[in-house]
């Protein structure tokens, strides 16, 4: 039996798809009836919907300990998708219970029920800071605990420990840090409001940069992890790096919608999530950029992908064809 944490997300909906392609015992775990319509809706548009009866679905939370050990029942490999992803700082404490509290106890069901490899799935956020006479970030790029980091970027690295303690205690593990996961099905949410955003006339673009995927590629790497004997490894996935300006130009040029025209400048940005903190603490509205998310939106580091790709000899998908794959399957 399989298990999918996280099925009812973007890379777990993607990953229950490919999976229900060729395996069986298949389960996998939700909260809402809602959120399983939502990956329903995915097998529909690839019109592969007479898979999705293949799937046991079984109510659990990650951080409920009963009614997730109910869902483990006689598990044998178990793919980690499950995590809360929000660069509000009112979120911390949900980050941190999530997705490391939730991730201890994934790991430990897994060691209380023999299961014989767990994949986990991490980020990019996870990945160590450059030092000055460095020019990529490696999956042993040392983490600097003095450095800003954003409240999820330390939630992600606090649960990749949970997964090396893991393996400590006899877990076979492997992990991957994807980027910037791009994907059809899921616009509203997730790099899908990209796409949203875009869409409606987004006006702004950066030169930061960062590194991109497309959800299948990082799914089928997760599978191909799974089915061969390595452990103990993590893998940065991206296809590319890309500045946020490419990727905004591209995403609109494939809406045929009109381009940003502004530069956000670093001043910009300053007040940005100065005003953003201003107005989220004395009118209580939600936080859409923090200091952090400022500074991302200005970053350059370049993010290596060497290793998974020497290791699976794995060939990506272009973030163009990505981009037109997402667009076309909105317009279906």
């Amino acid at each position: 039996m399989i298990l999918v944490t996280g099925g009812t997300g973007l890379v777990g909906a993607h990953l229950l798809l490919q999976l229900a392609e060729n395996e069986m015992g298949l389960r996998a775990i939700y909260r809402s009836q809602k959120a399983i319509d939502k990956t329903k809706s995915l097998f529909q548009l690839y019109q592969k919907e007479s898979l999705f009866a293949k799937i046991e679905w079984i109510k659990a939370d990650i951080i409920d300990i009963p009614s997730l050990a109910i869902a483990f029942q006689n598990v044998a490999y178990v793919y980690h998708c499950a995590a809360l992803i929000s660069y509000d700082p009112k979120d911390e404490d949900q980050l941190r219970k999530i997705n490391i509290e939730g991730t201890a106890n994934i790991v430990n069901l897994c060691l209380d029920f023999n299961v014989k490899k767990l994949c986990h799935v991490s980020s990019i956020a996870a990945l160590g800071d450059i030092k000055t006479h460095e020019s990529q970030v490696t999956e042993e790029t040392e983490w600097n605990p003095e450095a800003l980091h954003s409240d999820y970027a330390i939630s992600k690295y606090g649960a990749e420990m949970e997964i090396w303690r893991g393996q400590q205690e006899g877990l076979e593990v492997v992990i991957v840090n994807p980027g910037v996961i791009l994907g059809a099905g899921f616009w509203e949410q997730g790099s899908g409001v990209f796409f949203s955003a875009i869409q409606k006339g987004f006006p702004f673009y950066t030169y930061g940069a960062s590194g991109y995927v497309g959800v299948t590629d990082v799914v089928k790497i997760m599978i191909q992890l799974m089915k061969s004997d390595i452990v103990g490894e993590r893998f940065s996935v991206i296809a590319e790096n890309m500045t946020f300006q490419n990727v905004i130009f591209e995403i609109a040029n494939r809406l045929n919608v009109k381009k940003p025209k502004r530069e956000a400048k670093p001043w910009m940005l300053s007040i940005a999530w100065r005003l953003d903190w201003f107005l989220a603490t004395f009118f209580r509205t939600k936080r859409t950029i923090s200091k952090y998310g400022a500074n991302s939106l200005l970053a350059t580091d370049v993010i290596s992908n060497k290793k998974i790709k020497s290791t699976l000899n794995f060939e990506f998908q272009s973030i163009e064809s990505v981009i037109q794959e997402v667009v076309d399957c909105q317009q279906k």
